[in-house]
């Protein structure tokens, strides 16, 4: 199988227009016509993961981090960032990173990773992103069917956890100084889908040139954004929950601010570093952050109001592998799909 029909399902879950404007996610080494042998999963694509593809005979690396964040201006070794790169070259190994565009989803993305691990309910995105647009299409009444069925085979229609979501009126339209019936079929759309969506119009409607329009809406995309936030099934006592938190995400340590005397329940979390989300956390009541990467100084802007809670980034990261693999092999079976066995986290506890 080639490598191009992994990487067009990857990001049909996590579609690149998702990434944060500095990321580098996406094929860093390889081209997408390559056959692809087996498939290693992992959270850094360090020396030792390559070394252990070359051994299972993977020549796909699927990581969540990318290895080259910013352009190389030369491969001469002398880091682990450019041994990593000529090593993938040499053994013609491809690396493939599905970085924020996988922690901006909410179905089979990160931070639901991370909510399942703690027993959240009734889960939704942290801070939502807009990009929702709206298709206004006309058609005669006979061909409405197969268009709206196009449509929705292209992802339009998709409202949250609703699919195949339209609305359709029935007017008078000319054309040509012709007159006749049409429908008026109106769809919501993730603008990342744009191109599909014009495309499955214009192929399964019977003009050639189809009369349609297409708007912005303000609407945030409740699948698409940063962190995420949920209840659980029943409030705990913070210590209890800390450490329930310490063992459900194998975490090293958790650092935490303040605690209040006051059950859990409402619980924010962010994979990675998520310090950025701690307005739209104590805004939406959670009771707890938890999150990454968190400085001294910026502890104190719990300022009394939530707990903040550090599990380490590799930590909060971690069951990605776990999810990514899943994503592969449920998916595909003419090769194999290993989970990597060297655990990279850089930071260690006493």
């Amino acid at each position: 199988m080639k490598l191009k029909k992994l990487l067009s399902y990857l990001e049909s879950i996590a579609p690149p227009a998702y990434q944060e404007s500095y990321d580098n996610a996406g094929l860093i080494v390889g081209h997408p016509d390559w056959n692809i042998k087996g498939v290693l999963v992992c959270l850094d694509a360090t020396e030792e993961v390559l070394k252990e593809a070359i051994k299972k005979d993977c020549n796909v690396v699927v990581a969540h981090h990318p290895i080259v964040f910013r352009g190389l201006k030369r491969l001469n070794g002398y880091s682990y960032v450019e041994r990593v790169v000529m090593m993938a070259v040499k053994h013609d190994i491809a690396i493939y990173a599905i970085h924020t565009n996988l922690d901006n989803v909410y179905y089979n993305g990160v931070n639901t990773r991370i909510a399942e691990r703690l027993g959240l309910q009734n889960t939704r995105i942290l801070a939502p992103k807009q990009g929702l647009k709206k298709l206004y299409a006309f058609v005669a009444p006979n061909a409405s069917d197969q268009v709206r069925a196009a449509l929705f085979a292209a992802g339009a229609g998709e409202v949250g956890d609703t699919r195949h979501l339209s609305y359709a009126t029935v007017g008078a339209g000319t054309r040509d100084g012709q007159g006749g019936a049409q429908v008026k079929i109106e769809m919501i759309f993730d603008a990342v889908r744009q191109g599909a969506v014009v495309r499955a119009l214009r192929e399964a409607h019977p003009e050639a040139d189809p009369a349609y329009d297409i708007v912005s809406v303000e609407n945030s995309n409740t699948q698409v954004g940063a962190g995420m936030i949920g209840e659980l099934s029943k409030p705990m006592k913070e210590k209890t929950f800390l450490r329930f938190l310490k063992k459900q995400m194998q975490a090293g340590c958790v650092k935490y601010t303040q605690l209040f005397d006051r059950p859990i329940t409402r619980v924010a979390v962010c994979g990675g570093a998520g310090g950025f989300l701690l307005r739209k956390a104590i805004a939406a009541q959670a009771d707890i952050f938890i999150t990454a990467d968190y400085k001294y100084h910026e502890f104190f802007d719990a300022d009394g109001r939530i707990i903040i809670a550090d599990i380490g980034h590799y930590e909060s990261e971690q069951y990605t592998i776990d999810l990514l693999f899943e994503v592969i092999s449920q998916k595909f079976s003419t090769f194999a799909a290993y989970c990597t066995t060297v655990n990279t986290n850089p930071v260690n506890y006493l």
